[in-house]
């Protein structure tokens, strides 16, 4: 679906969210709290709403966000439950073409991240020019990322959590 900035600056507040839907992974509530900010000027002003939106709801808010998001590789994926959105990122970075050794592994990342974090590894998997990451580099990531103290692992995942908003919210308008 494709909207427009005037499509959701005109919309009714349920309608603005609905446009939204899946930008942040089962969150509407962020799209709901950045609607105060509305009329948008551009996408910029958009993610920024959303950011603040996001930084106000506080760090228990915060942390529902990051468990909302599903594992790489994980359940979810091998069931197809994955929102539309994820199911295209994890696709478009062969996630869904693992081997079984990579399958296992990306399985083994899963289990000790959330040991360590108490909430799943994210990654933009799209990367920074939104073309996607390769298999290896995403495993390489985790990897190097389990190491990181807790809460610079929070930020960093938020971090990214945003990086993949920013590309769902160029896709979608």
């Amino acid at each position: 679906m494709n909207a427009s900035l005037a499509q959701l600056d005109a919309a009714a507040a349920d309608d603005a969210v609905a446009l939204l839907d899946g930008i942040y992974e089962h969150s509407p509530g962020i799209a709901a709290a950045a609607m105060v900010e509305r009329p948008f000027g551009d996408l910029v002003h958009l993610k920024r709403a959303l950011v603040d939106a996001t930084r106000a709801g506080g760090r228990g808010a915060q942390l529902a966000l990051l468990r909302a998001h599903p594992k790489l590789a994980g359940k979810a994926m091998v069931a197809g439950a994955l929102t539309a959105e994820s199911t295209d990122e994890q696709t478009r970075s062969g996630l869904t073409q693992c081997s079984p050794e990579e399958f296992a592994r990306l399985h083994a990342l899963n289990d000790a991240y959330d040991a360590r974090f108490g909430w799943p590894f994210i990654l933009a998997v799209r990367g920074p020019t939104g073309l996607g990451l390769a298999r290896l580099e995403i495993i390489a990531t985790f990897e190097r990322r389990l190491s990181n103290e807790p809460e610079a692992e929070f930020e960093e995942c938020l971090r990214n959590v945003h990086r993949i908003a920013e590309l769902r919210l160029a896709d979608r308008f």
